[in-house]
């Protein structure tokens, strides 16, 4: 059972973006695990087609590539989308729950590890003149994603196309506003924990 619902029907919703995001909503045919597994899904194309793209197409060297920071900058900025999106559309009078934030963001991720994992394997056999398909195929990607988002906040929300656009575009603004802190916070801890540090190291040597 899990296994239909975790292929068939995020393919449907993304064929159906407006009627699959209404069933999620309304029907409950969303789940938080497919979510969280299309996430990781999504994580192992992305870390695949960064070590094993063609070299035509792929810009990274392979030796310096930690699977382990390519999870954080996936994980940590999806999970900081779904936090900003919920804290900004309870002030905008919303319905979305954090747990459909979530389920919407992940359901729209799924265009991406398609073509991803398609594209990863067509550039060990494209030539350089036609690595043109592959950027184009990447761009279909994340516009796809773009627009599944799109639908999936509007209707989670209930909000209209105008209302959407202001959300998100504050969200995004709330994300870096959380990153800022998030970073200034790190620094601080830094700082402090090099200051307690020089203390103790000379308390001991005094003593």
């Amino acid at each position: 059972m899990l296994r239909n619902e975790l292929i068939r029907y995020p393919i449907y919703l993304c064929i159906h973006p407006f009627k699959g995001y209404w069933d999620v909503k309304y029907e409950g045919k969303g789940r938080l695990n497919i979510a969280l597994t299309i996430l990781l899904m999504l994580t192992v194309a992305i870390i695949i087609k960064r070590q094993y793209a063609g070299f035509i197409v792929n810009f990274n060297n392979p030796n310096e590539l930690n699977s382990l920071d390519e999870l954080m900058f996936i994980v940590l900025p999806f999970f900081i989308w779904c936090v900003a999106n919920w804290s900004i559309t309870t002030l905008m009078d919303g319905e979305g729950k954090f747990k459909e934030i979530i389920i919407v963001t992940a359901y729209a991720l799924v265009p991406m590890i398609l073509i991803y994992l398609f594209t990863t394997m067509m550039s060990q056999v494209i030539t350089l003149e036609e690595a043109v398909f592959y950027f184009f195929l990447d761009g279909v990607a994340t516009i796809w994603f773009i627009y599944l988002l799109f639908v999936g906040i509007m209707t989670v929300h209930q909000y209209t196309a105008t209302k959407t656009i202001v959300t998100i575009f504050l969200t995004v603004m709330v994300m870096g506003i959380l990153i800022f802190l998030g970073l200034l916070s790190f620094s601080l801890f830094q700082q402090i924990y090099s200051f307690v540090e020089t203390i103790f190291k000379e308390l001991a040597y005094r003593t």
